[in-house]
């Protein structure tokens, strides 16, 4: 089966369909008691509704940016790589977001609290159920599928936990064992976290449990654990998860780029852990599909999807991809900024009616493969129109986001009836590009530098095989990557590993989290802010406090708890 058809669950204890075959492909037909439940189809509908939250919706398409796996609200727009884009008064409280001034009643945060919560909860529910199932006089699962089950349910926890510590940082922690009605949210939950994780790696198959692809394996829960082990700076533990995941796949210089992007494509080998998304008549109209992403489309009659102009690519981020003449990243002092390329921001009419794209600009392909810039073409539309296909470009600049749009060709069968803005395309979690390059980061706090100039010269030698974008028979740039000759010394390569992250990984959700735990988010982005403020009055003047690490807790959470829940401080 190509991906998992997801079923939205309504749970206030456990909610049950029955399973044919394949997996998740009836509707549920109602609410049944626990005891109803406990059974072996009970319990796979309830790990069923676990995995549904991935893509951050409970019930419709509307309102689910902020969930979404992509995270580009919270993990891009709060950073230098986006603008929230559309026009200044629509989402007023993603403006709020962007300037990081959010108050605990912006109704994102708690889209991004409940619906977390919501996978946590589903996933203790699967774990309590599993529990009274295997305790019952019969009617239990094998030894081997009740401790996948378990695996499965808890790397899904650790997922929406991680999701939830990185935002929020102070959350309370409940298991399927919890029993007090209101917990506080003064532990430490990251234990839990590797807890869950390490027991996913030590328990899931190598391949997806039932051959269902879509379902978590032993690779992805070393990946994810890697992962939070390294935002722990745990680097010696990481190191092995990463390269256990590195040895599992072919060499990413083998592989494409553009698969990651391309519905037709999805869940090849670079995709490690995937959110799948189902759009059309197996995958409930669209409720299944990428609603998180459902805004980030240009904006402009006559395009393939219209909707709605917001999640620009900023100035900032579009410059970081120039190269200087030995074909490698400005990597010292924000070089890359010097005589910005801004397209035809800010020109006259007249000058913009005569507007020729610069063929020798000296960039990173990388860059036409990320963000449409005028007078290049963008997938199969044609080529990118400029202001028709922007919003507000006063407001959001000159670029529009690609990484999560689909091919024209693919709008029929790769869009929800009546919803071209909602795609089956799926969301990588994690793919081998990201562990490359976690894994180069662990080297270079190691001191392994020779492993980590290989690893981020992989990355590179992948990124100069993308084919030039051609215009009348010529590149529409002078594309150049050049691999590093040398990481001269420890802090050359750590700035190296980073600005390769960001080209590599740029708009799909990393870069605020990454900014937060290099302890570099306050330069950074002050210093973005004064570049990128020259262009756009609102960025001005703005200063990050250390309150900007995390985001504040709901205040209606806190209210619903009788204050038991603590605000983060600064808010």
């Amino acid at each position: 089966m190509k991906r998992i058809n997801y079923i939205l669950f309504a749970m206030l204890l456990f909610t049950a369909v029955s399973c044919r075959k394949e997996f998740l492909e009836k509707n549920p037909q109602g609410e049944l008691s626990e005891e109803q439940v406990q059974t072996q189809d009970g319990v796979e509908a309830a790990l069923t509704g676990a995995y549904s939250l991935l893509n951050g919706n409970t019930n419709g398409t509307w309102g689910n940016y902020a969930s979404g796996p992509s995270q580009w609200l919270l993990g891009e727009v709060t950073s230098d790589n986006a603008h929230k884009g559309s026009d200044n008064g629509d989402q007023p409280n993603m403006n709020l977001l962007e300037r990081h001034s959010p108050t605990s009643t912006n109704d994102n945060l708690s889209v991004m609290w409940t619906r977390c919560f919501e996978g946590v909860q589903r996933c203790n529910n699967t774990l309590r159920l599993l529990a009274a199932v295997q305790a019952a006089p019969s009617g239990q699962f094998s030894a081997a599928r009740a401790t996948e089950i378990q695996a499965e349910a808890r790397l899904l926890r650790g997922h929406y936990y991680f999701f939830l510590a990185r935002a929020f940082k102070n959350v309370p922690l409940i298991t399927e064992t919890t029993t007090e009605a209101v917990v506080d949210n003064t532990a430490d939950i990251y234990p839990q976290i590797v807890a869950d994780l390490q027991f996913a790696v030590e328990n899931l198959p190598d391949a997806s449990p039932r051959g269902q692809v879509g379902r978590v394996n032993k690779v992805a829960a070393q990946a994810y654990l890697g992962k939070v082990l390294l935002y722990q700076k745990n680097y010696a533990e990481a190191l092995p998860l990463f390269n256990a995941v590195i040895a599992s796949r072919p060499n990413i210089t083998t592989l494409s780029f553009t698969d990651n992007f391309d519905i037709l494509k999805e869940n090849g080998p670079e995709s490690i852990f995937a959110v799948q998304h189902s759009v059309g008549a197996d995958g409930s109209g669209g409720d299944n599909g990428n609603v998180g992403d459902m805004l980030n489309f240009p904006y402009g009659n006559g395009l393939p999807i219209t909707c709605c102009g917001f999640f620009q690519p900023t100035l900032d981020l579009a410059n970081s991809f120039k190269v200087n003449a030995q074909g490698l990243p400005y990597l010292e002092n924000n070089a890359y900024r010097e005589n910005p390329y801004i397209s035809d921001l800010g020109l006259s009419l007249p000058q913009k009616a005569a507007y020729q794209v610069d063929r020798t600009l000296r960039i990173d392909p990388r860059m036409d493969y990320t963000l449409g810039r005028r007078g290049v073409p963008y997938r199969d539309w044609g080529l990118m129109g400029g202001d028709s296909w922007i919003r507000e470009s006063s407001n959001g600049g000159p670029f529009v986001t690609m990484k999560n749009s689909i091919e024209a060709s693919q709008i029929t069968t790769g869009t929800g009836p009546g919803n071209t803005n909602i795609t089956g395309l799926n969301v990588n979690l994690i793919r081998l590009g990201d562990v490359y390059l976690m894994a180069a980061e662990c080297e270079v706090e190691l001191g392994n530098l020779t492993r980590a100039l290989e690893l981020v010269n992989n990355i590179r030698t992948r990124a100069g095989r993308l084919p030039a974008k051609v215009v009348g028979g010529a590149p529409i740039a002078n594309y150049v990557v050049s691999l590093y000759p040398s990481f001269p010394n420890a802090a050359y390569a750590r700035n190296a590993v980073r600005f390769e992250r960001r080209l590599e990984l740029a708009l799909e959700g990393h870069r605020f989290y990454d900014l937060v735990r290099w302890g570099v988010l306050k330069p950074t982005l002050e210093s973005y802010f004064a570049f990128e403020g020259g262009y756009f009055s609102y960025l001005r003047g703005i200063v990050i406090d250390p309150a900007d690490e995390y985001f504040p807790i709901p205040q209606e959470q806190i209210d619903r708890s009788n204050q038991v829940l603590k605000q983060n401080p600064g808010y």
